[in-house]
C-alpha cells in the first residue's frame, strides 16, 4: 500500500475538487492520500512518509499564481526526490490537441519557469463558470474565449473536465510508486 501526497492550488474551487477526485480514486485502491491546499497549509511536511507526489495548479490568465512558483522554488529538491507528478488545470485544454503537453504553452510555461522540473505530467480540462466569477474576471476571460471560439455567455457553466481520466490519472500516480 503507498501513501501518496497531492498538493494543490486552487482559485474557483474547481482543481480543488480534481484534486479531492484524485484523492478519493486513490483510497478507493487501497491506498492511503494526504490532500494539502497549497495555500491554507502552513505546517512543515515529511516527505518522507509518502511514496510519490503530485501537484496541481490551474491556470489564470496565461499564468499559475505566485504560491506555485513559490513552494516550487522551496521544496524542487523534496518533489524530485519522490516519484512525481504536475497537473496543471485549463480550460484551453477543452480541445483534445492542447492536452497534449507539447502543444499546451501553459504547462510549457510552469515547466520553464519552475524550479521543480517534473518526471511526469498532466492536462485536465478544467471548468467556466462565468457566474460564479468576478465582473472582471468574467470580462477577461470572455475576451480569451472570444478569440479562442470557446464560450462567451454571461449565463454559462460548462465543466470540460474528464472525470474518468481524472480517475486514471489517479490510478496513474499510483503506478509511479512502484517505476
Amino acid at each position: 500500500m503507498a501513501n501518496i501526497l497531492v498538493i494543490y492550488y486552487s482559485r474557483g474551487g474547481h482543481t480543488a475538487q480534481i484534486s479531492r477526485a484524485i484523492a478519493q480514486q486513490i483510497t478507493a485502491g487501497e491506498h492511503q492520500c494526504d490532500v494539502i491546499n497549497l495555500v491554507e497549509h502552513k505546517g512543515e511536511i515529511n516527505w518522507q512518509q509518502y511514496d510519490a507526489v503530485a501537484l496541481g495548479a490551474c491556470v489564470l490568465y496565461g499564468s499559475y499564481h505566485k504560491s506555485v512558483f513559490e513552494f516550487c522554488r522551496r521544496h524542487h529538491e523534496q518533489l524530485a526526490s519522490l516519484p512525481n507528478s504536475f497537473f496543471c488545470v485549463n480550460v484551453v485544454a477543452r480541445k483534445p490537441e492542447k492536452r497534449i503537453p507539447e502543444n499546451n504553452k501553459y504547462l510549457q510555461k510552469f515547466i520553464e519557469l519552475s524550479d521543480w522540473k517534473p518526471q511526469d505530467v498532466k492536462i485536465i480540462a478544467g471548468k467556466v463558470d462565468y457566474p460564479s466569477w468576478t465582473w472582471y474576471d468574467s470580462l477577461a476571460i470572455k475576451l480569451i474565449m472570444k478569440m479562442t471560439d470557446g464560450p462567451t455567455d454571461s449565463k454559462a457553466v460548462i465543466d470540460y473536465t474528464d472525470w474518468d481520466d481524472v480517475k486514471l490519472y489517479a490510478d496513474h500516480i499510483c503506478q509511479l510508486t512502484k517505476a
